[in-house]
Protein backbone atom coordinates (compact mmCIF):
# COMPACT_ATOMS: atom_id res chain seq x y z
CA UNK A 1 0.00 0.00 0.00
CA UNK A 2 1.26 3.50 -0.85
CA UNK A 3 -0.27 6.87 0.03
CA UNK A 4 -1.92 8.59 -2.95
CA UNK A 5 0.52 10.52 -5.10
CA UNK A 6 3.54 8.44 -4.12
CA UNK A 7 6.09 7.72 -6.81
CA UNK A 8 6.93 4.11 -7.52
CA UNK A 9 9.90 3.39 -5.22
CA UNK A 10 11.45 1.23 -7.91
CA UNK A 11 11.58 4.12 -10.38
CA UNK A 12 14.91 5.39 -9.09
CA UNK A 13 17.88 3.76 -7.42
CA UNK A 14 19.17 4.36 -3.92
CA UNK A 15 21.87 6.73 -5.21
CA UNK A 16 19.30 8.89 -7.00
CA UNK A 17 17.19 9.00 -3.86
CA UNK A 18 20.24 9.96 -1.81
CA UNK A 19 21.09 12.82 -4.16
CA UNK A 20 17.58 14.25 -3.73
CA UNK A 21 17.78 13.91 0.06
CA UNK A 22 21.20 15.56 0.23
CA UNK A 23 19.96 18.50 -1.84
CA UNK A 24 16.94 19.02 0.43
CA UNK A 25 19.12 18.71 3.53
CA UNK A 26 21.72 21.16 2.21
CA UNK A 27 19.08 23.86 1.74
CA UNK A 28 18.02 23.45 5.37
CA UNK A 29 21.47 23.10 6.90
CA UNK A 30 20.79 19.48 7.89
CA UNK A 31 23.88 17.30 8.00
CA UNK A 32 23.62 13.96 6.19
CA UNK A 33 25.75 10.90 6.90
CA UNK A 34 25.78 9.94 3.23
CA UNK A 35 27.32 6.42 3.48
CA UNK A 36 24.92 5.45 6.28
CA UNK A 37 21.91 6.95 4.48
CA UNK A 38 22.84 5.14 1.25
CA UNK A 39 23.21 1.83 3.12
CA UNK A 40 19.77 2.32 4.70
CA UNK A 41 18.12 3.20 1.38
CA UNK A 42 19.71 0.19 -0.31
CA UNK A 43 18.58 -2.14 2.48
CA UNK A 44 15.03 -0.79 2.34
CA UNK A 45 14.84 -1.08 -1.43
CA UNK A 46 16.18 -4.65 -1.34
CA UNK A 47 13.06 -5.87 0.44
CA UNK A 48 12.77 -8.84 2.79
CA UNK A 49 15.05 -11.83 2.48
CA UNK A 50 13.75 -15.01 4.08
CA UNK A 51 10.81 -13.28 5.80
CA UNK A 52 10.00 -9.89 7.33
CA UNK A 53 11.14 -10.77 10.89
CA UNK A 54 14.87 -10.98 11.55
CA UNK A 55 16.93 -12.15 14.55
CA UNK A 56 20.27 -10.72 15.63
CA UNK A 57 22.03 -13.86 16.86
CA UNK A 58 24.70 -11.80 18.65
CA UNK A 59 22.32 -9.89 20.93
CA UNK A 60 19.24 -12.11 20.87
CA UNK A 61 16.93 -9.28 19.81
CA UNK A 62 14.48 -9.65 16.93
CA UNK A 63 11.76 -7.78 15.09
CA UNK A 64 10.47 -6.61 11.74
CA UNK A 65 13.42 -6.04 9.41
CA UNK A 66 12.49 -2.35 8.99
CA UNK A 67 12.65 -1.80 12.77
CA UNK A 68 15.87 -3.78 13.12
CA UNK A 69 17.62 -1.48 10.62
CA UNK A 70 17.16 1.40 13.09
CA UNK A 71 18.03 -0.38 16.33
CA UNK A 72 21.41 0.07 17.99
CA UNK A 73 22.53 -2.45 20.66
CA UNK A 74 24.62 0.22 22.41
CA UNK A 75 22.09 0.79 25.23
CA UNK A 76 20.67 -2.74 25.15
CA UNK A 77 21.72 -3.72 28.67
CA UNK A 78 20.23 -0.52 30.09
CA UNK A 79 16.97 -1.22 28.26
CA UNK A 80 16.94 -4.74 29.65
CA UNK A 81 17.47 -3.38 33.18
CA UNK A 82 14.47 -1.10 32.79
CA UNK A 83 12.57 -3.97 31.19
CA UNK A 84 12.90 -5.96 34.40
CA UNK A 85 11.06 -3.14 36.19
CA UNK A 86 8.22 -2.74 33.70
CA UNK A 87 7.61 -6.25 32.33
CA UNK A 88 4.61 -8.38 33.23
CA UNK A 89 6.03 -11.68 34.49
CA UNK A 90 5.15 -15.06 33.02
CA UNK A 91 3.15 -17.65 34.94
CA UNK A 92 3.90 -21.14 33.58
CA UNK A 93 0.82 -22.62 31.97
CA UNK A 94 -1.20 -19.42 32.49
CA UNK A 95 0.68 -16.34 31.26
CA UNK A 96 3.29 -16.07 28.49
CA UNK A 97 4.71 -12.80 27.27
CA UNK A 98 7.09 -11.11 24.84
CA UNK A 99 8.60 -7.75 25.83
CA UNK A 100 9.73 -5.27 23.18
CA UNK A 101 11.05 -1.76 22.79
CA UNK A 102 8.88 0.56 20.73
CA UNK A 103 8.90 4.14 19.54
CA UNK A 104 12.13 6.10 19.74
CA UNK A 105 13.75 3.49 22.02
CA UNK A 106 13.48 0.97 19.18
CA UNK A 107 14.96 3.53 16.78
CA UNK A 108 18.07 4.22 18.86
CA UNK A 109 20.40 4.16 15.86
CA UNK A 110 18.84 7.36 14.53
CA UNK A 111 17.02 8.89 17.50
CA UNK A 112 20.05 9.75 19.56
CA UNK A 113 17.87 11.97 21.75
CA UNK A 114 14.78 9.79 22.49
CA UNK A 115 11.89 11.39 24.34
CA UNK A 116 10.82 8.40 26.46
CA UNK A 117 11.72 4.78 27.15
CA UNK A 118 8.71 3.04 25.61
CA UNK A 119 8.05 -0.68 25.94
CA UNK A 120 5.38 -2.87 24.36
CA UNK A 121 4.48 -6.28 25.71
CA UNK A 122 2.39 -9.08 24.25
CA UNK A 123 0.67 -10.88 27.09
CA UNK A 124 -1.15 -14.13 26.27
CA UNK A 125 -3.36 -15.54 29.03
CA UNK A 126 -4.46 -19.17 28.90
CA UNK A 127 -7.73 -19.61 30.75
CA UNK A 128 -10.97 -21.59 30.49
CA UNK A 129 -13.07 -18.44 29.95
CA UNK A 130 -12.67 -14.84 28.90
CA UNK A 131 -13.88 -13.75 32.32
CA UNK A 132 -11.11 -15.72 34.00
CA UNK A 133 -8.54 -14.24 31.60
CA UNK A 134 -9.70 -10.75 32.52
CA UNK A 135 -9.44 -11.59 36.22
CA UNK A 136 -5.88 -12.84 35.73
CA UNK A 137 -5.00 -9.63 33.86
CA UNK A 138 -6.45 -7.48 36.64
CA UNK A 139 -4.29 -9.32 39.19
CA UNK A 140 -1.21 -9.10 36.99
CA UNK A 141 -1.46 -5.37 36.41
CA UNK A 142 -2.30 -4.44 39.99
CA UNK A 143 0.43 -6.76 41.28
CA UNK A 144 3.01 -5.16 38.95
CA UNK A 145 1.90 -1.66 39.96
CA UNK A 146 2.05 -2.39 43.69
CA UNK A 147 5.44 -4.08 43.36
CA UNK A 148 6.91 -1.04 41.59
CA UNK A 149 5.25 1.85 43.42
CA UNK A 150 8.53 3.39 44.51
CA UNK A 151 12.20 2.50 44.73
CA UNK A 152 15.68 3.96 44.26
CA UNK A 153 15.47 3.39 40.49
CA UNK A 154 11.76 3.92 39.76
CA UNK A 155 8.49 5.55 40.72
CA UNK A 156 5.04 4.59 39.42
CA UNK A 157 3.16 7.52 37.87
CA UNK A 158 -0.06 6.11 36.40
CA UNK A 159 -1.88 2.97 35.30
CA UNK A 160 -4.48 2.85 32.53
CA UNK A 161 -6.91 -0.01 33.05
CA UNK A 162 -10.62 -0.40 32.39
CA UNK A 163 -13.21 2.02 31.07
CA UNK A 164 -15.63 4.34 32.85
CA UNK A 165 -19.01 2.61 33.09
CA UNK A 166 -20.77 5.98 33.15
CA UNK A 167 -19.95 9.65 32.64
CA UNK A 168 -18.24 11.16 35.69
CA UNK A 169 -16.70 14.40 36.88
CA UNK A 170 -13.14 14.04 38.13
CA UNK A 171 -10.61 16.75 39.02
CA UNK A 172 -13.15 19.30 37.83
CA UNK A 173 -13.48 17.83 34.33
CA UNK A 174 -16.17 15.71 32.68
CA UNK A 175 -15.12 12.26 31.51
CA UNK A 176 -17.53 10.43 29.16
CA UNK A 177 -18.66 6.85 29.61
CA UNK A 178 -16.32 4.41 27.88
CA UNK A 179 -13.21 6.56 28.28
CA UNK A 180 -10.09 4.77 29.60
CA UNK A 181 -9.51 5.07 33.33
CA UNK A 182 -6.19 6.54 34.49
CA UNK A 183 -5.38 5.31 38.01
CA UNK A 184 -3.05 7.22 40.32
CA UNK A 185 -0.73 5.09 42.48
CA UNK A 186 -2.74 5.71 45.64
CA UNK A 187 -5.94 4.69 43.80
CA UNK A 188 -4.33 1.45 42.62
CA UNK A 189 -3.35 0.77 46.24
CA UNK A 190 -6.90 1.43 47.44
CA UNK A 191 -8.40 -0.52 44.53
CA UNK A 192 -11.00 2.17 43.88
CA UNK A 193 -11.54 5.66 42.47
CA UNK A 194 -13.83 8.28 43.97
CA UNK A 195 -15.61 10.58 41.52
CA UNK A 196 -18.90 12.42 41.01
CA UNK A 197 -21.78 11.65 38.74
CA UNK A 198 -22.96 14.45 36.47
CA UNK A 199 -25.75 15.23 38.94
CA UNK A 200 -23.17 15.77 41.68
CA UNK A 201 -23.75 12.55 43.61
CA UNK A 202 -20.64 10.61 44.61
CA UNK A 203 -19.70 7.39 42.84
CA UNK A 204 -16.98 4.86 43.53
CA UNK A 205 -15.38 2.74 40.80
CA UNK A 206 -13.60 -0.44 41.89
CA UNK A 207 -10.60 -2.03 40.17
CA UNK A 208 -12.32 -5.41 40.00
CA UNK A 209 -15.56 -3.79 38.80
CA UNK A 210 -13.95 -2.75 35.48
CA UNK A 211 -11.84 -5.87 34.95
CA UNK A 212 -14.33 -7.36 32.47
CA UNK A 213 -13.59 -4.56 29.99
CA UNK A 214 -9.85 -3.88 30.42
CA UNK A 215 -9.57 -1.67 27.34
CA UNK A 216 -6.34 0.33 27.04
CA UNK A 217 -3.76 -1.29 29.33
CA UNK A 218 -0.65 0.76 30.06
CA UNK A 219 1.66 1.49 32.99
CA UNK A 220 3.93 4.55 33.34
CA UNK A 221 6.94 5.13 35.58
CA UNK A 222 9.84 7.49 36.07
CA UNK A 223 13.06 5.46 36.03
CA UNK A 224 16.50 6.54 37.24
CA UNK A 225 19.98 5.41 36.28
CA UNK A 226 21.97 6.08 39.49
CA UNK A 227 25.32 5.41 37.78
CA UNK A 228 24.85 7.86 34.91
CA UNK A 229 22.51 10.05 36.98
CA UNK A 230 19.84 10.18 34.30
CA UNK A 231 16.06 10.12 34.40
CA UNK A 232 13.56 8.90 31.83
CA UNK A 233 9.87 8.21 31.49
CA UNK A 234 9.26 4.49 30.98
CA UNK A 235 5.97 2.99 29.86
CA UNK A 236 4.71 -0.47 29.07
CA UNK A 237 1.81 -0.77 26.65
CA UNK A 238 0.15 -4.18 26.90
CA UNK A 239 -1.47 -6.06 24.03
CA UNK A 240 -3.40 -8.75 25.87
CA UNK A 241 -4.90 -11.89 24.34
CA UNK A 242 -6.95 -14.76 25.72
CA UNK A 243 -6.21 -18.28 24.58
CA UNK A 244 -9.11 -20.61 25.25
CA UNK A 245 -9.00 -24.40 25.79
CA UNK A 246 -9.63 -24.89 22.04
CA UNK A 247 -6.49 -22.91 21.15
CA UNK A 248 -8.40 -19.95 19.73
CA UNK A 249 -6.71 -16.62 20.51
CA UNK A 250 -8.87 -13.54 21.12
CA UNK A 251 -7.56 -9.99 21.78
CA UNK A 252 -9.18 -8.65 24.94
CA UNK A 253 -9.48 -5.17 23.39
CA UNK A 254 -10.78 -6.54 20.07
CA UNK A 255 -7.63 -5.89 18.02
CA UNK A 256 -4.28 -7.69 17.80
CA UNK A 257 -1.61 -5.01 17.30
CA UNK A 258 0.82 -5.22 14.40
CA UNK A 259 4.56 -5.56 15.03
CA UNK A 260 6.02 -3.04 12.58
CA UNK A 261 7.87 -0.81 15.04
CA UNK A 262 8.94 -3.17 17.84
CA UNK A 263 12.28 -4.73 18.76
CA UNK A 264 11.88 -7.75 21.05
CA UNK A 265 14.47 -8.13 23.77
CA UNK A 266 14.72 -11.89 24.28
CA UNK A 267 14.93 -14.60 21.64
CA UNK A 268 13.32 -16.98 24.13
CA UNK A 269 10.01 -15.21 23.46
CA UNK A 270 10.03 -16.08 19.75
CA UNK A 271 7.56 -19.00 20.19
CA UNK A 272 4.87 -16.82 21.79
CA UNK A 273 5.51 -14.01 19.29
CA UNK A 274 5.20 -16.45 16.38
CA UNK A 275 2.02 -17.98 17.75
CA UNK A 276 0.36 -14.58 18.07
CA UNK A 277 1.66 -13.28 14.73
CA UNK A 278 -0.16 -16.09 12.94
CA UNK A 279 -3.46 -14.65 14.20
CA UNK A 280 -2.92 -11.17 12.75
CA UNK A 281 -5.35 -10.22 10.01
CA UNK A 282 -4.14 -10.14 6.38
CA UNK A 283 -4.84 -6.40 6.21
CA UNK A 284 -2.78 -5.63 9.34
CA UNK A 285 -0.38 -3.35 7.44
CA UNK A 286 -3.19 -1.39 5.79
CA UNK A 287 -4.90 -0.90 9.15
CA UNK A 288 -1.65 0.13 10.78
CA UNK A 289 -0.99 2.71 8.05
CA UNK A 290 -4.54 4.05 8.43
CA UNK A 291 -4.02 4.47 12.18
CA UNK A 292 -0.78 6.33 11.56
CA UNK A 293 -2.49 8.64 9.06
CA UNK A 294 -5.17 9.50 11.62
CA UNK A 295 -2.45 10.37 14.12
CA UNK A 296 -0.53 12.46 11.57
CA UNK A 297 -3.75 14.37 10.87
CA UNK A 298 -4.28 14.93 14.59
CA UNK A 299 -0.77 16.18 15.24
CA UNK A 300 -0.77 18.42 12.17
CA UNK A 301 -4.13 20.08 12.84
CA UNK A 302 -6.32 19.38 15.87
CA UNK A 303 -3.50 19.03 18.40
CA UNK A 304 -0.39 20.44 16.67
CA UNK A 305 2.79 18.59 17.62
CA UNK A 306 5.05 18.32 14.61
CA UNK A 307 7.66 16.29 16.49
CA UNK A 308 5.11 13.53 17.05
CA UNK A 309 3.81 13.97 13.51
CA UNK A 310 7.35 13.51 12.16
CA UNK A 311 7.84 10.30 14.14
CA UNK A 312 4.61 8.85 12.76
CA UNK A 313 5.34 9.97 9.21
CA UNK A 314 8.71 8.26 9.42
CA UNK A 315 7.06 4.96 10.40
CA UNK A 316 4.43 5.43 7.71
CA UNK A 317 6.83 6.38 4.90
CA UNK A 318 9.30 3.57 5.51
CA UNK A 319 6.49 0.98 5.41
CA UNK A 320 4.80 2.33 2.28
CA UNK A 321 7.71 2.78 -0.10
CA UNK A 322 8.31 6.52 0.37
CA UNK A 323 11.96 5.95 1.15
CA UNK A 324 13.23 9.39 0.16
CA UNK A 325 10.91 11.13 2.59
CA UNK A 326 11.58 8.56 5.31
CA UNK A 327 15.35 8.95 4.91
CA UNK A 328 15.09 12.73 5.20
CA UNK A 329 13.03 12.56 8.40
CA UNK A 330 15.45 9.93 9.68
CA UNK A 331 18.25 12.50 9.48
CA UNK A 332 16.20 15.15 11.30
CA UNK A 333 16.14 13.04 14.46
CA UNK A 334 19.93 12.84 14.46
CA UNK A 335 20.35 16.62 14.33
CA UNK A 336 21.59 18.38 17.50
CA UNK A 337 18.44 20.53 17.68
CA UNK A 338 16.28 17.41 17.94
CA UNK A 339 17.47 17.17 21.55
CA UNK A 340 14.71 19.72 22.22
CA UNK A 341 12.24 16.84 21.85
CA UNK A 342 13.97 15.01 24.69
CA UNK A 343 14.19 18.21 26.70
CA UNK A 344 10.43 18.74 26.52
CA UNK A 345 9.77 15.20 27.75
CA UNK A 346 12.29 15.35 30.59
CA UNK A 347 10.92 18.55 32.12
CA UNK A 348 7.86 16.68 33.36
CA UNK A 349 9.97 13.63 34.23
CA UNK A 350 12.15 15.64 36.62
CA UNK A 351 9.09 17.01 38.39
CA UNK A 352 7.50 13.57 38.72
CA UNK A 353 10.72 12.05 40.06
CA UNK A 354 10.93 14.67 42.81
CA UNK A 355 7.37 14.39 44.09
CA UNK A 356 6.32 13.49 47.62
CA UNK A 357 7.18 9.90 48.50
CA UNK A 358 9.84 9.49 45.81
CA UNK A 359 12.79 7.27 46.77
CA UNK A 360 14.88 8.39 43.78
CA UNK A 361 18.18 9.95 44.82
CA UNK A 362 17.82 13.78 44.91
CA UNK A 363 21.36 14.03 43.53
CA UNK A 364 20.26 12.23 40.37
CA UNK A 365 17.31 14.60 40.00
CA UNK A 366 19.49 17.70 40.45
CA UNK A 367 22.05 16.37 37.98
CA UNK A 368 19.35 15.75 35.37
CA UNK A 369 17.96 19.25 35.95
CA UNK A 370 21.42 20.76 35.43
CA UNK A 371 21.83 18.74 32.23
CA UNK A 372 18.55 20.16 30.91
CA UNK A 373 19.80 23.69 31.50
CA UNK A 374 23.15 22.97 29.82
CA UNK A 375 21.33 21.39 26.88
CA UNK A 376 19.24 24.52 26.39
CA UNK A 377 22.40 26.65 26.49
CA UNK A 378 24.13 24.42 23.93
CA UNK A 379 21.24 24.24 21.45
CA UNK A 380 19.57 27.65 21.68
CA UNK A 381 20.74 31.20 21.08
CA UNK A 382 19.74 34.75 21.90
CA UNK A 383 16.31 35.50 23.32
CA UNK A 384 15.18 31.88 22.99
CA UNK A 385 18.08 30.68 25.10
CA UNK A 386 17.49 33.32 27.77
CA UNK A 387 13.77 32.58 27.95
CA UNK A 388 14.05 28.79 28.21
CA UNK A 389 17.02 28.87 30.61
CA UNK A 390 15.21 31.34 32.86
CA UNK A 391 12.17 29.05 32.97
CA UNK A 392 14.33 26.02 33.76
CA UNK A 393 16.12 27.92 36.55
CA UNK A 394 12.76 28.81 38.09
CA UNK A 395 11.74 25.16 37.87
CA UNK A 396 14.98 24.04 39.54
CA UNK A 397 14.43 26.55 42.36
CA UNK A 398 10.88 25.31 42.87
CA UNK A 399 12.05 21.69 43.02
CA UNK A 400 14.91 22.55 45.40
CA UNK A 401 12.38 24.24 47.71
CA UNK A 402 10.68 20.84 48.08
CA UNK A 403 7.37 22.63 48.29
CA UNK A 404 5.65 20.36 45.80
CA UNK A 405 4.29 23.39 43.95
CA UNK A 406 6.27 23.30 40.73
CA UNK A 407 3.30 22.64 38.43
CA UNK A 408 3.20 26.19 37.08
CA UNK A 409 6.93 26.21 36.34
CA UNK A 410 6.68 22.78 34.65
CA UNK A 411 3.78 23.89 32.45
CA UNK A 412 5.51 27.12 31.41
CA UNK A 413 8.86 25.47 30.66
CA UNK A 414 7.24 22.61 28.73
CA UNK A 415 5.14 25.04 26.73
CA UNK A 416 8.14 27.14 25.75
CA UNK A 417 10.20 24.14 24.64
CA UNK A 418 7.24 22.48 22.88
CA UNK A 419 6.79 25.62 20.79
CA UNK A 420 10.43 25.41 19.70
CA UNK A 421 10.06 21.70 18.87
CA UNK A 422 7.03 22.49 16.72
CA UNK A 423 8.89 25.27 14.94
CA UNK A 424 11.96 23.07 14.31
CA UNK A 425 10.06 20.18 12.74
CA UNK A 426 7.41 22.22 10.92
CA UNK A 427 10.02 24.37 9.16
CA UNK A 428 11.96 21.34 7.93
CA UNK A 429 9.01 19.14 7.01
CA UNK A 430 7.32 21.85 4.96
CA UNK A 431 10.56 22.72 3.16
CA UNK A 432 10.42 19.36 1.34
CA UNK A 433 7.72 19.68 -1.35
CA UNK A 434 6.60 16.04 -1.28
CA UNK A 435 6.27 16.02 2.51
CA UNK A 436 4.45 19.36 2.51
CA UNK A 437 2.02 18.03 -0.11
CA UNK A 438 1.44 14.90 1.96
CA UNK A 439 0.68 16.93 5.13
CA UNK A 440 -1.80 19.05 3.17
CA UNK A 441 -3.42 15.95 1.67
CA UNK A 442 -3.80 14.29 5.07
CA UNK A 443 -5.26 17.49 6.54
CA UNK A 444 -7.76 17.76 3.67
CA UNK A 445 -8.85 14.16 4.13
CA UNK A 446 -9.24 14.70 7.88
CA UNK A 447 -11.35 17.78 7.22
CA UNK A 448 -13.61 15.87 4.86
CA UNK A 449 -14.04 13.15 7.47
Amino acid sequence: MQPPGTDDPASGGAEEDLAAIVESARRLGVEIDEPEALAWLSAMAAGPSGGDVTLDTTTGVYGHRVSMLDFSPEELERFREVGRIVEIPDRPGVVESALALSGSAAQSRIQTHPGDCDFFERVNIMAPTREEACRVLADLMRGKALATLSGPTHRLIEVKFGSYPEAVVRDGGRIPAGAPIAWRPEEVEAGRIAALREDGTPVEIGWDDVAGDPGWCKLDWVVADPIRRRLANASNMLDVTWEGPDGEIVPLDGWLDAYYQEVYLDAASIPIFSKLARHMLPDALDRYVTELEHEVAKYCSRAPNYGKAAKRMYNLFRLTGRYREAAFIRELFDEPASVLYQLAALIRTVEEASGTGSAIDPGTIRHQMDELILTAIDVLEGDRERDVVARLLRLRAALDAEAGGAEEEVTEAQGAVAALVNEYFLERLEAVPSIRAYIEEIADRAGEG
